[in-house]
């Protein structure tokens, strides 16, 4: 059970930063506890409805990344360079975090040669695309921790 609720402890904090996978995290500590009572109170219809949530996260954060960059003109270059910002970002602490998405579309683009003003906008809307899709993943989680706990206290 320990281990369980360190992986789902993992996983909220990997629903913010981009190198964990948050929300798989989440699923599989909450797997762990249901496991340690041999499925009693949690079982396969509870599972199956955090599998699907699960699914939904990363649909949620795709489509939020794509769709904040894509409304201010963002090129593909663009969204890699947010994601590769915010992998880097990662080993920056917070300020890394909250500027590689948009500091790596902003580099993108000025590498494509689409100028400074599209290169900011790019930036900004990959960021806010980031941002979106963060509270998107942690709603989710969230949403999945409440659903369990219903399930394994009522």
């Amino acid at each position: 059970m320990i281990l369980g609720a360190l992986a789902v402890l993992a996983g909220l904090a990997g629903t913010v930063l981009p190198a964990l996978p948050g929300v798989p995290l989440v699923f599989a500590g909450l797997v762990l506890v249901a496991a340690s009572d041999h499925f009693q109170r949690v079982g396969f219809v509870t599972l199956s409805v955090l599998v699907v949530l699960t699914g939904l996260s990363f649909l949620v954060d795709l489509a939020a990344t794509a769709l904040g960059a894509r409304k201010m003109g963002a090129s593909k270059w663009a969204l890699l360079g947010a994601g590769l910002g915010a992998l880097f970002g990662l080993f920056l602490g917070l300020p890394g975090l909250l500027l590689g998405p948009f500091v790596g579309a902003v580099v993108a683009e000025l590498l494509a040669q689409r100028g400074w003003r599209q290169a900011g906008l790019s930036g900004l809307g990959a960021w806010i695309g980031f941002l979106l899709g963060a509270i998107g993943k942690l709603t989710i989680a969230f949403a999945m921790l409440g659903i369990f706990a219903a399930a394994w206290f009522l």
